[in-house]
């Protein structure tokens, strides 16, 4: 769903009612998948569409993990704002 960032093509799969916490995938999911490729942009309608701020699963671990290890500080202060478990 997120490969290649397609921004649009994310939304409309949402607005056609997928579920942003199915389970699956090299990264656990969706949400882990565009945590990890830093994309702000689908992580942020993915949260607003209620993704799990507190999964896991997948190579990486907790989604604050994922989001520390690429070093994408803005995403984890997304993650934080929504309310995030901190003390992993």
């Amino acid at each position: 769903m997120v490969r290649g960032n397609v921004f649009c093509v994310v939304k409309k799969v949402l607005n056609n009612g997928a579920d942003v916490n199915i389970r699956g995938g090299r990264y656990g999911n969706a949400f882990q998948t565009a945590l990890l490729k830093g994309y702000k942009k689908i992580v942020q309608i993915l949260v607003d569409r209620g993704a799990d701020v507190d999964t896991q699963g997948g190579e990486y671990g907790h989604v604050l993990q994922t989001a520390l290890l690429g070093g994408y500080k803005k995403i984890v202060q997304i993650l934080v704002d929504k309310g995030t478990n901190v003390d992993i």
